[in-house]
């Protein structure tokens, strides 16, 4: 093997490493974007929650 072919070897393998890190990256990231968004639902539905208990217990207060 000349030495042509093992620095065109090696130049490919390289290549090949940064498409995959490139990937796991993208990857990566979408993950992180849906818990992103997971966490956004949660806060939504937090003051609703916590309001309609305020509510239920308002409700029995007055229903004794």
């Amino acid at each position: 093997m000349g030495m042509k072919d093992k620095f065109q070897d090696q130049s490919e393998q390289w290549q090949q490493q940064a498409k995959q890190k490139a990937q796991q990256g993208k990857e990566q990231g979408q993950q992180r974007g849906r818990q992103g968004q997971d966490r956004d639902r949660m806060r939504d539905e937090e003051p609703e929650r916590l309001q309609q208990e305020e509510q239920d217990r308002f409700d029995e207060d007055y229903d004794a």
